[in-house]
C-alpha cells in the first residue's frame, strides 16, 4: 500500500477522534489529537505512544519499537497490531489511550 494510501486509511479509521490532524515529520507523518502528539506513521506502519499502563498490551503482542535508524529509537512508541489497525472502533480506543497526556 503506497504511503499516501496508508495515511488516508489510518486517518479514515481514526475519523471519530476529536481534533485529529496529521503533519509531515520523521520522514513520515505525526498524528495529533488536539495538541497531543500520539502517533507516528512511517514506512507503511502506525506507531502509538505508550504509557506504563498500555505498554503491556503492546509487549504481549511483540509489537516493534519505532526505530527508523540505529540512532533514532523511540522506545515509548510501538507498532499497532494489524488486527487493531483494521478495526476502527478498537483503533480509536487504543488511540485515545495513546493521546492522553
Amino acid at each position: 500500500m503506497p504511503a499516501d494510501s496508508f495515511r488516508d486509511f489510518v486517518l479514515e479509521q481514526l475519523a471519530s477522534l476529536d481534533g485529529l490532524r496529521c503533519r509531515k515529520m520523521f520522514g513520515g507523518h505525526g498524528l495529533y489529537s488536539g495538541e497531543q502528539f500520539f502517533a507516528i506513521l512511517h514506512g507503511g506502519r502506525l506507531y502509538f505512544k505508550t504509557h506504563p499502563d498500555t505498554l503491556p498490551d503492546y509487549l504481549g503482542r511483540h509489537c516493534a519499537v519505532f526505530a527508523p535508524s540505529e540512532k533514532q529509537v523511540l522506545k515509548n512508541y510501538r507498532e499497532v497490531p494489524v488486527d487493531i489497525l483494521e478495526d476502527a472502533q478498537q483503533l480509536a480506543a487504543w488511540a485515545r489511550k495513546a493521546a492522553r497526556p
